[in-house]
Formats: structure tokens, C-alpha cells, sequence
């Protein structure tokens, strides 16, 4: 990595900097001449200067040179114009080298600014490209947050200084020159004043910034490490809370913002000393000029349009140098800032970008066996280990790993997966070193999986296959305005040094998965999500989403037919009466009271409970119906017989999962507002206590909750006010209500509500797990299977995959690396979440599944019972970083050894 900064964006950028100083150097010409301008229009046309009779004319744009060898040239003889078409004259070419000043300007800063963002982007994926090939031990010294921190934020005044870096030295100093030669050709003793001051600035004010450019300094590290340190709270947020350690985690805080407000309020003290130190010194010049200036004029030594014209020259001096003092700082403190990055990103040794490259062909099988010699592995301490292991490793053998926590196994493991790196020893594949071979072959042929999961924020799809997603398969299919639009896109990202690989490509390799294409993904990815029991928790991710008909078309159209297949199954097995169905014309006693009220479903977010309550139709129909006091009456009924039972309770106490419409933080506050209405009509109580009241009635279920609150009158009172309410029903909310329709999809509720119609029995034990069940046995008898699986796996996982269980995300791991179809599988205590059962289930799935139809791929398998290794050809037993036993399960079972006291 490039130490200086300067260097950095001379060698990136240096022809786009030799024409802009090109640029720069013409720009001078008309600047100097809008000097000169204003003395000509003084002395001449307004003074009289040259028109001493009437009608007195003078030659305008008089252009004629001698040139060398050639001699006087007249170009154009000129304009012959009297004073007052001169002073015309000469005020329009003023106005026109103002314009042209301006857009000579404004290119430059252009220029300048796409240049700065083309480094900027360039250094950022730089960084990022750096970041890729560190080595593996690098990541656990250094905070993610701090990195993030430094690629988006540190790095962000470097693009601005490269558009600067030579640009503004040349721009701003040129104008200086111009100006102070321009004073000095009118008067030696007024330029000599104006280089005396501005000799000062330059001297003076730069040495008082080093001092800023310090606690710019450390003002950036405390700022990086309050950013380090508010991603740990984030990741260590139960740890926190389990551990009671909240206010030592505030104290900490409390302390670095303290930090961060002493060098900041010592930074704007110092900048605001430094500020009036120059405006002062800025400030002086015009006063010497006023008093000399205007001295030398009353002599007679200095004619009054070259006394307008320095000070109108050096009025456009203190500007260009007070930015070139400016650009010197942000020069220095850049510099200091991309030297942290530097110290930050210049780790060695790198991985080579070679062993990353972009390999689009298919990658050919690895037929050897994995080598090992004398492999000694160490900790961040330098505690070995891995102590001097050799073992081969045959092509098609399975080989389990055991030993107690520490022994080396999972280290073992983790240098074969290329997790670390050896300290000493080789592993080998085809004769090839394991941390020389591209990781298009090691990517793609071999695969890892340990207990420690991550996932992408994204889909549970992408991130199952992400191993997949090496390189462009195909490009995407693009109309002519986007084709332009990708054209540029592209030839942009090669300017800056970006690839310009396309990311709406499909980068999926479906062949590497065993399918043709994504027609029949699922039909490859379904055999390896059962083989580690997660089909069932992803069928149940999907019958709680919603269904987007225009996409899963067969579900809306077979909807109708699920619907009655469940009802025959149920009659068959004598379970009519687990699924209460939904009916118009009757109150369905395992639905809520809002959910009879309403029969169908709101559009969320446009429609919420809270806009539905505040709408002026239902709060009519309210009215109408009687419905506010009746509900009112129930909800009062409810929240004495909630706080009467539950008011002594803790707030863990597991009768508050029963509580639909109430949570332990609510008792106290129903409580005190019970006291407050107990004596208080419905009419007495304000809005917002009536919708508190009445908002407990709509949770209510008389099955579930059992207070005996619904007699036959009110629930036939309820259906009444239902028909009222879609009778006439207002159009803007009929748009965003979707009533229950038998014959029909509801968009808006879940798949598993679109099916049952209706809602579970709550007095059958277990009924929610059968209805599951046997939904995913009908939707395997109408070849729905496919369809509702793709819907659960379009659930979103959330960042870091924590919207998923930690069962879920280690059964999601494995299959991710099983997709991937390796030649070797390294499988490093990968489902430690899993009771033991579970765990056996798995592993012998796996390896049954994968080896069958004559392929069979070597498994090496970090065991957590040795138990298991009955199921594998051969067994490595390690203890202390070394390899203890070796040899088959009959063998090391019945020796009086090691491994058989790990069985016992």
C-alpha cells in the first residue's frame, strides 16, 4: 500500500491532473487581464485620459505582434470608438472576462470534484479489496465497527483533496502571483507591503495549525473507538443485560464523550484564535493601502485609476491565499488521517489477489487426498495447539474426529477449511499447498461448516445459497436505456479501478447444486434441507407470511381446493371440530372479538387497528349499533378479572402468554384506571380512556380466556354490526379491508389463515402441530410442496441471521455448505445447539445422502460423541494438539484406550 498520500493520487490520477493544470495555467490570462481592465476604464473613458478634444476617438482591439523571423504581424487593426462607445466597449469585455472567469471556475471545480469521487470510490474499494485478503488471525484483532467506520467515514476527505492536491495549489497560488505581480507592476512599494503581509500568513498561520492538526487527530481516534465500542455494546447486548453491567457500559460511554467534548471544545478554541489572527492580518493590508495608497495619489506619484486598480487586485488576494492556507492544512491533516489508514490496512502478509481471481469456467474435481505434515498450530498467545500432526486423508473416506474441548480437533478442522493458518507443517491437496490453491477450487471443492454462524441480511434463500455465487453465470437482459445506463455505470467503475462485474447478473451456479437451472432449484435444494430437518421450520416460516398471488399464482388458484381437501382429511380422522371455519352469518367462538367484528383482514401498514378505530365510519356504526357501551361494559369485566388474578404475579409468570389483550407492564396502569372509573358511567369517561377500555374486548376469545363475557345476545349483536359494517361499507376502506371470502385468497392474512378459514380449537391438545402436519401432506398431494417451501424461503432472516433460532441457523450452515456438492466436506461441531438425537439423525442423513448414485465425497467430522464415529470408515482421536489414536471403530472400541474411555 502506497505510504504517501500525494504519491497515491499522482500515480492514479496523473494525466486527468496534468490537463487540469493546463487548464488552470490558461485561466490565468483572462484573470490577470480582469486586473488590468479596471485602470484602463478609470484613466481612459472616465477620466479623459487619451480624449483631451471633442470628438476625440482612441483604437479598440488594436492585435498586432512581431513575431521572431517574421517581424510586425497586424492581426486586426482595431475599432476606432469615442469615449463613451469606449467606456461601452470596455465595460463589455470586463462583463465578458467575468464570464469567462467564471466558467473557467466552474470547469475546474467540476473537474475536480468527479476526480475526487472517482479516488474516493477507488481508495474505498481499495480498502475493502484489503480487507477481503487479510489473514485469518488479522480479524480478531481489530473491531468490525472500526473498520466500517474508516472505509465509510476517514477515507471521505481524501476524495475531496484529490481533486485539490495539485489543482488548488496551482488555481489558488496563480491568482495570488497575478494579483501581488499585478500590485507590484503598479506600485513596487504598495506590492511590497501586500508580499510583506502575505509572507506573514503564510508563515505564521501554518505553524499555529500544526497544533489543530493534532487534536484533529486524536479527535478522529476517539471517534473511531466510540464507534468500536458502540458496535460491542450492540453485539454484547444480552451479555449486558444478563450481567447487570448497563450503567458501567453508561459510565463508560459518559467517559469517551467526555474525551470527544474536551479535544473538540479545545480544537473550535485554537481554530477560532488561528481565524482571528488571519482575518486580522488580512484586514491591515487595505488600511496601509487606504493610507499610503491615497498619500502617494495626493503626491502625484500614483495616478488614481492604478490606486482603484490595487485595491480592487488585492481585494481578490486574501480569498486565493486564505484557501491556499486552507488547502495546506486539509493537506496535513488528509495526510495524517490516511497515515492511521495506512498503519490500519497495511497488513502482512496479504493473501495474494491471485489465489481470489474470477474463475467463470467449472472448476474440475480434486482426486487427491488431503496431506498433512508435521502441522503445528498456535493461539493469539502462542499457546500450540496443534502440535507436529501428520495424517493423510484419503478422496472418498469418511473420517470422524473426537476428542475433549481443547484437545485440537476443532483447530485441526479449522486449519483444513482454511480457517487458520499453520505455523509450521504443509497441507497438501494433488501435490498442491492447501494456502496456494485459488479459492475458486477451495470455494467451490471444499467445504466448511462450524457451530459459529453468520448470514447476510437478506432472504433465508440468498443466504443458502451464497455458496454458490462465484462468479456471473449470465447476463441480465437489459432495454436500450438501460443498456446505456450500465455502459456508463461500467466505464465509470474502470476509471476508479472498480470491477465491472454485474451484480444483476445470475451468479448462481445451478449445475454446482445438482439442478439446470431455477426452474428445478428446489427440487435440488429440497433433498438437503431434509437431510438436516429444517424443511419443517421452513414450511412453518411460510404458512405465517403472507402470499403474493402474481408470484405463487398455483396457491391462489388450488387455494379453494386446500381449503376442502383439509376439511375431508379432518372429517376422515374425526377432527371437524379442531378448525372452527369462518361464517358470515354466525360469531366464530375461537376468533376474537375484533376478528368477528371486522371478518376480514386490514392492508397493513396502510391500514392499522388504531386508523380503523379513529375512522369516522366505524365510530358511527359504534354508535348505531350500541356497540361503544356493550364493549366498554366487557372491557371493564375484563380488566378487573385480569388484575384481580394476575396483579400479584411476576412479570415472567408464564399466565401472561394467555393474556392476548393485556401485558404485565399494563396491570398497574389498568389498575389505577379502574380506580379512576369505577364509579363513572360511559359517558363520563374521555375518548382516550374508552378506547383503552373497549381495546381489551377486541383480544377477547371466551375459550381461551374463560371469563364468561359473551352471552348468545351480545355475539349475535356483533354479526349484526358486522353485516352493517360491509353493507355499506365507504370506499376508501373497503380498499383496504379484504373481506373473508370462501371462494377466494385473502392476500393480506397468512398462507396457514388462507387455508384453515377459519381459526384452531384452543381445547385440543396440540392441534396447531397435527394441523401443520397434515397440511404439509396435502401440499405434497397437489404439488404445492415446491411452491409454499419457496415462500418460506423468501422469509427474511434479519442482520446476522438472528431472526432465526440458533438451531435454525447452524441446521441453515450445513445445508448451505452440503448445496455446494464438494469433493470434501469439513464439518466442524457444526449443530452443538442440537440435543443429541437430533444430532445422530442429522449426521447419518448426510452421510447417506451423500454418498449415494456413485458419488462419494471425503467427510471429515469434528464429532461432539464419539458415539457417532461408529458411522465413519476411519477415527482420529486427538489430545493436547497431538494425535493420540488413529483407526477404525471396531479397533479403538474394543483397545483399552482413549477413545473407549470417551464411549464409556
Amino acid at each position: 500500500m502506497e505510504k504517501s498520500l500525494a504519491r497515491y493520487i499522482w500515480k492514479n490520477t496523473r494525466l486527468q491532473q496534468l490537463w487540469i493544470l493546463a487548464v488552470v495555467a490558461a485561466s490565468m490570462v483572462p484573470y490577470f487581464l480582469s486586473f488590468d481592465l479596471p485602470k484602463q476604464i478609470v484613466n481612459g473613458p472616465i477620466q479623459g485620459d487619451g480624449f483631451e478634444g471633442p470628438g476625440a476617438t482612441q483604437t479598440f482591439m488594436h492585435i498586432a505582434y512581431d513575431l521572431p523571423l517574421i517581424g510586425h504581424v497586424e492581426f486586426f487593426q482595431g475599432l476606432q470608438l469615442n469615449r463613451f462607445q469606449m467606456l461601452m466597449a470596455l465595460s463589455l469585455v470586463f462583463l465578458a472576462l467575468v464570464v469567462l472567469n467564471g466558467l473557467f471556475k466552474f470547469y475546474i471545480n467540476t473537474y475536480k470534484g468527479r476526480l475526487g469521487e472517482r479516488m474516493l470510490r477507488r481508495i474505498r474499494f481499495e480498502l475493502i479489496d484489503r480487507v477481503l485478503r487479510f489473514p485469518p488471525i488479522h480479524f480478531k484483532r481489530v473491531k468490525s465497527a472500526e473498520i466500517a467506520t474508516m472505509i465509510k467515514d476517514e477515507v471521505e476527505p481524501m476524495g475531496g483533496f484529490t481533486g485539490d492536491a495539485f489543482v488548488s495549489p496551482a488555481l489558488l497560488g496563480g491568482q495570488a502571483i497575478t494579483a501581488l505581480v499585478f500590485i507590484i507592476v503598479q506600485n513596487f512599494w504598495l506590492g511590497m507591503i501586500a508580499a510583506g503581509i502575505v509572507g506573514v500568513q503564510a508563515v505564521v498561520i501554518p505553524r499555529m495549525r500544526k497544533r489543530l492538526l493534532e487534536l484533529g487527530r486524536q479527535r478522529q481516534l476517539t471517534a473511531r473507538e466510540l464507534s468500536g465500542r458502540v458496535g460491542e455494546i450492540v453485539e454484547g447486548i444480552g451479555t449486558i443485560h444478563g450481567n447487570d453491567t448497563s450503567n458501567l457500559e453508561r459510565a463508560d460511554i459518559a467517559s469517551r464523550l467526555g474525551r470527544i467534548f474536551s479535544i473538540r471544545y479545545d480544537l473550535y478554541q485554537w481554530k477560532f484564535l488561528v481565524k482571528f489572527i488571519n482575518n486580522f492580518l488580512a484586514q491591515v493590508t487595505p488600511f496601509l493601502f487606504y493610507a499610503i495608497g491615497g498619500y502617494l495619489a495626493l503626491q502625484g506619484r500614483l495616478d488614481i485609476g492604478q490606486l482603484v486598480a490595487v485595491i480592487s487586485a488585492y481585494k481578490d488576494l486574501p480569498g486565493p491565499l486564505k484557501e491556499l492556507i486552507d488547502w495546506d492544512q486539509m493537506r496535513q491533516d488528509v495526510q495524517v488521517k490516511y497515515q492511521q489508514v495506512y498503519e490500519q490496512f497495511n497488513v502482512e502478509p496479504l493473501i495474494d489477489s491471485r489465489i481470489q481471481e474470477l474463475a467463470t469456467a467449472p472448476v474440475g474435481p480434486l482426486t487427491g487426498a488431503f496431506v498433512i505434515t508435521n502441522l503445528t498450530l498456535s493461539d493469539d498467545s502462542g499457546a500450540r495447539i496443534v502440535d507436529h500432526v501428520s495424517v493423510e486423508i484419503k478422496p472418498n473416506e469418511t473420517v470422524a474426529i473426537v476428542g475433549p474441548n481443547g484437545s485440537g480437533a476443532e483447530a485441526f478442522a479449522e486449519a483444513l477449511g482454511r480457517m487458520v493458518w499453520p505455523d509450521s507443517g504443509r497441507i497438501t491437496i494433488d501435490g498442491r499447498d492447501l494456502l496456494e490453491l485459488p479459492e475458486s477450487i477451495t470455494g467451490r471443492r471444499i467445504s466448511y461448516a462450524s457451530a459459529d454462524t453468520f448470514f447476510f441480511h437478506g432472504t433465508l434463500a440468498s443466504n443458502l445459497l451464497y455458496g454458490l455465487k462465484h462468479a456471473p453465470m449470465t447476463d441480465p437482459i437489459y432495454d436500450e436505456r438501460e443498456a446505456l445506463e450500465y455502459k456508463w455505470h461500467s466505464a465509470e467503475a474502470e476509471k476508479a479501478g472498480n470491477p465491472t462485474l454485474d451484480l444483476n447478473s445470475d451468479w448462481v451456479d445451478y449445475k454446482a447444486a445438482g439442478a439446470s437451472g431455477p426452474e428445478d432449484l428446489l427440487k435440488a435444494i429440497r433433498p438437503v434441507l431434509d437431510a438436516v430437518l429444517i424443511s419443517q421450520d421452513i414450511l412453518d416460516l411460510a404458512l405465517r407470511s403472507t402470499v403474493n398471488t402474481n408470484v405463487h399464482v398455483a396457491l391462489g388458484d388450488h387455494v379453494v381446493a386446500l381449503r376442502a381437501s383439509l376439511r375431508d382429511r379432518l372429517r376422515d380422522e374425526g377432527l371437524d371440530t379442531i378448525v372452527v371455519p369462518f361464517d358470515f352469518d354466525a360469531y366464530n367462538a375461537q376468533a376474537t372479538v375484533g376478528e368477528n367484528l371486522l371478518f376480514g383482514t386490514m392492508k397493513r401498514p396502510l391500514m392499522t387497528n388504531r386508523r380503523l378505530a379513529a375512522h369516522p365510519y366505524f365510530q358511527q356504526l359504534f354508535r348505531e349499533t350500541g356497540l361503544s357501551t356493550d364493549l366498554y361494559a366487557m372491557g371493564l369485566e375484563i380488566a378487573e378479572n385480569a388484575v384481580e388474578l394476575f396483579h400479584d404475579l411476576p412479570p415472567d409468570h408464564p399466565f401472561f402468554q394467555q393474556l392476548t389483550f393485556m401485558t404485565a407492564d399494563d396491570i398497574p396502569t389498568y389498575q389505577a384506571l379502574l380506580q379512576k372509573l369505577q364509579s363513572r358511567r360511559f359517558e363520563d369517561a374521555t375518548p382516550e380512556e374508552r378506547s383503552a377500555i373497549i381495546r381489551l374486548s377486541f383480544a377477547y376469545i371466551e375459550p381461551r380466556h374463560r371469563f364468561g363475557l359473551l352471552p348468545n345476545e351480545l355475539m349475535d349483536k356483533i354479526v349484526s354490526a358486522r353485516k352493517q359494517f360491509h353493507e355499506h361499507i365507504p370506499a376508501d376502506l373497503a380498499e383496504l379491508i379484504e373481506r373473508y371470502d370462501a371462494e377466494r385468497f385473502t392476500p393480506s392474512a397468512s398462507l396457514m389463515d388462507n387455508v384453515l378459514f377459519g381459526r384452531i380449537a384452543y381445547q385440543q391438545a396440540d392441534a396447531s402441530d397435527r394441523i401443520r402436519g397434515i397440511m404439509g401432506e396435502l401440499f405434497d398431494a397437489l404439488d404445492l410442496y415446491d411452491d409454499v417451501l419457496s415462500i418460506g424461503l423468501e422469509f427474511d432472516v434479519g442482520s446476522g441471521g438472528k431472526r432465526l433460532t440458533m438451531v435454525q441457523r447452524q441446521k441453515l450452515n450445513l445445508a448451505r455448505a452440503l448445496l455446494k456438492r464438494s469433493d470434501y466436506f469439513i464439518f466442524n461441531r457444526p449443530l452443538s445447539a442440537l440435543d443429541q438425537r437430533v444430532q445422530d439423525q442429522i449426521t447419518r442423513n448426510i452421510i447417506e445422502g451423500l454418498h449415494e448414485e456413485g458419488h462419494r465425497p471425503a467427510i471429515i467430522w469434528v464429532l461432539s460423541n464419539a458415539r457417532q464415529a461408529e458411522m465413519f470408515d476411519r477415527i482420529l482421536l486427538f489430545d493436547r494438539g497431538g494425535l493420540a489414536e488413529a483407526g477404525n471403530y471396531p479397533e479403538l472400541s474394543e483397545k483399552n484406550g482413549m477413545f473407549k474411555e470417551l464411549l464409556s
